[in-house]
């Protein structure tokens, strides 16, 4: 994938020329979004995507995640390229700026995430990841939550999950058994097991923050009877 180009054109004509961005831009209120503003986010995605991404996949291949006395360490020039990501400002561009980020649509960062992907998949899980952990904050996270955990996220220095999958049920998530037992003072007591957990453990952020699914004593059975905690590696 060292010769991966960035489809910088297609995605141009795609927006504008098929489906209309700069009107529908103008009606959800980005007047600042222009033309050049978005050719100039491609150029240097771009660049990224294929001058530090792409090397590094076949790479990713050949060496993969290690784990050593507890700690995993990702493959030679991922957490570098993490780095770059976070200077970058990526992970901040469609995120309020009351937590940090640039309040840029959201349909530029999703197009931006093709690219990572298609340039270095298994790198790209990372920041992937991330984002669904931030959405999930933002839709269902207290005022003191978000005020925590997503100014961190969006900047990057932390990152974050999903922790759905259990070894009996798969994707069934109705047939999960991870227990949540509350404490005292206000906390919660997880109880199962948990896998597949993509970028669950790595050596590219200060902290990992988890979204994980579990069920009170009271609750349900299947899925309305799930409920998400936070779980941050470090307090």
């Amino acid at each position: 994938m060292q010769n991966y180009k960035a489809p910088q054109r297609d995605t141009l004509f795609t927006l504008y020329e098929l489906l209309g961005f700069d009107k529908h831009y103008q009606d959800l209120g980005f007047d600042e979004v222009s033309d050049d503003l978005v050719t100039a986010i491609f150029s240097e995605a771009a660049k990224f995507a294929e001058n530090t991404l792409a090397p590094i996949n076949e790479i990713g291949d050949d060496e993969g995640c290690t784990f050593k006395d507890g700690v995993v360490t990702t493959p030679t020039g991922f957490k570098e390229a993490y780095q770059q990501y976070v200077e970058g400002g990526w992970p901040s561009m469609a995120h309020p700026e009351e937590y940090g980020g640039q309040a840029l649509p959201y349909s530029l960062a999703t197009s931006l995430a093709e690219w990572f992907s298609g340039s270095n998949h298994s790198w790209a899980m990372y920041p992937g990841l991330s984002q669904g952990c931030m959405e999930t904050l933002k839709a269902h996270g207290t005022d003191e939550q978000k005020n925590t955990f997503l100014p961190k996220l969006i900047e990057g220095t932390w990152t974050g999950t999903m922790c759905l999958t259990e070894p009996h049920c798969g994707s069934d998530l109705g047939m999960l058994k991870c227990k949540a037992e509350p404490n005292d003072d206000g906390t919660y007591s997880l109880t199962g097991t948990k896998i597949f957990i993509s970028a669950g453990e790595h050596d590219m952020s200060e902290n990992i923050v988890h979204i994980v699914l579990a069920r009170l004593p009271d609750a349900p059975s299947g899925t309305k009877g799930i409920s998400l905690f936070i779980v941050p590696k470090y307090n």
